[in-house]
């Protein structure tokens, strides 16, 4: 097929309107005397068929004008359709801001499909990205797309820098917070903004993390424009991509870490599962055995159930090894600590394991005032006040308690159930294998701790 011919799905040109099948008469007469073989296909009108074209600010192919020239009905934003001024005679919508919905274009699409009209969109990008060819299938609709770049693509390009091992997360008609949860704990992230999550809900929580910060505006117009750290200051032009990085993960520009090992990626993004967990104790520097055990952790998380998108917080967070592993499935975590040493170790043990954890020093409740909104909350030192101090937040949802002392585990249980949680533990007991000098192995008992679990319904 030659560069600027018509695109064909199954057979039929993608700009030609599809003839619908002419309905039966209901006052016709049916046969009913030969039996239809349930094996022979029945003859189905052919679906019309969507053009999606994507606008990334170039001109717009011969096949995607053709498109636009034979089609009845054309959809696209303001400055979308300024690219296609004068092609074709068809019916313009206008979507976005001050004008229709996108929600309420897509269901004149699909009536119009449905009559058998030929219809055109016009979107930003990559229509298949976090666009609107999800939303036009979901309407049972057939799609040909011709996407243009991705203002991802085109952003990482503007500042030079791979991005296959980027995470890109959408802002755009969803909440800020996971985006922003996973934008603070992964080391390189594009962020999709929207009218409801603009580029000014980022930037300058980011910046305080101590994380670069770009924002590409309007990629691909004219008035294109990319800032970066100080130059970031709103108001920031729409459509637009925030890019962030931390310097101290991102291999490119840190040559501390291991640059070979990135080389070895075979998956975009970020992994969303460690190369295991509830790992051993020596894996954590700690004092006097002052860790929680892996048998304890590997059931903590499993309650807390962490990744990428979520921000969790360890109170009483000790060395850290809780906040840790939490951080290396990708969320996004805060460790509170009262113990300045303590506090200390746990830096290290994060820098260690290549993660970030925002550590707070000071003692719960007071220290918990002012956090991010958590998630989930495992509460392993503090006391009941620290328990109390969480369990009256409205936030989270889940929440974990470590007890080794089994008289609280009574009231611990009840300010769960005061604060409307639902509420259950366990009681965790395990015997290691250890080595004896003959060769042979004794059961070695680890001191058992309670777990209680709440769970808001």
């Amino acid at each position: 097929m030659r560069r600027g011919d018509p695109q064909r799905v199954g057979g039929v040109s993608a700009t030609q309107p599809v003839r619908m099948a002419q309905p039966v008469s209901a006052t016709q007469p049916v046969s009913v005397a030969q039996p239809v073989s349930v094996t022979q296909p029945v003859s189905m009108a052919q679906p019309m068929t969507v053009v999606v074209v994507g606008y990334d600010g170039r001109p717009l192919s011969a096949a995607a004008r053709a498109a636009v020239r034979s089609a009845v009905l054309v959809v696209g934003g303001r400055r979308h359709l300024a690219a296609v001024h004068g092609v074709g005679d068809g019916e313009r919508v206008e979507v976005g801001a001050g004008a229709v919905r996108w929600a309420d274009a897509v269901q004149r699409v699909v009536q119009a499909a449905g009559r058998g009209e030929a219809c055109v969109v016009l979107a930003s990008g990559d229509p298949g990205f976090f666009g609107v060819v999800r939303s036009l299938r979901s309407a049972g609709v057939s799609v040909r797309s011709w996407p243009g770049a991705s203002s991802v693509a085109e952003a990482f390009g503007r500042i030079g820098h791979a991005w296959e091992d980027a995470t890109v997360v959408s802002a755009h008609g969803r909440a800020a917070g996971p985006a922003l949860a996973a934008a603070r704990a992964l080391a390189k992230v594009a962020v999709l903004t929207g009218p409801d999550a603009p580029a000014e809900d980022f930037v300058e929580a980011l910046r305080a993390a101590g994380r670069d910060v770009w924002v590409a505006e309007r990629l691909g117009e004219p008035d294109e424009r990319v800032r970066y750290g100080d130059e970031c200051m709103p108001p920031y032009a729409e459509p637009n991509v925030v890019l962030t990085i931390d310097p101290g993960l991102d291999p490119g520009l840190d040559p501390g870490l291991d640059p070979a090992a990135d080389q070895k990626r075979w998956r975009t993004g970020h992994d969303p599962v460690p190369d295991g967990w509830a790992l051993p104790e020596n894996a954590f520097e700690h004092r006097e055995s002052m860790v929680t055990k892996s048998e304890v952790r590997a059931v903590a998380l499993a309650h807390l159930a962490p990744r990428v998108g979520r921000t969790l917080w360890d109170v009483g967070a000790g060395s850290g090894s809780v906040a840790i592993e939490c951080a290396r499935f990708g969320a996004d975590v805060i460790a509170v600590e009262r113990d300045a040493e303590q506090c200390n170790r746990l830096r290290r043990n994060s820098i260690a394991h290549g993660i970030r954890v925002e550590v707070v020093v000071g003692a719960a409740p007071d220290a918990l005032q002012g956090l991010r909104p958590p998630d989930a909350v495992f509460v392993g030192g503090g006391g009941l006040e620290a328990v109390r101090g969480v369990v009256t937040l409205p936030s989270p949802r889940r929440v974990v308690v470590a007890l080794a002392a089994v008289e609280r585990v009574g009231p611990v249980m009840q300010l769960l159930r005061d604060n409307g949680f639902d509420v259950n533990g366990v009681q965790l007991q395990a015997s290691r294998l250890s080595a004896l000098p003959d060769g042979s192995h004794r059961l070695a008992a680890i001191n058992p701790v309670t777990l209680v679990r709440g769970e808001r319904p």
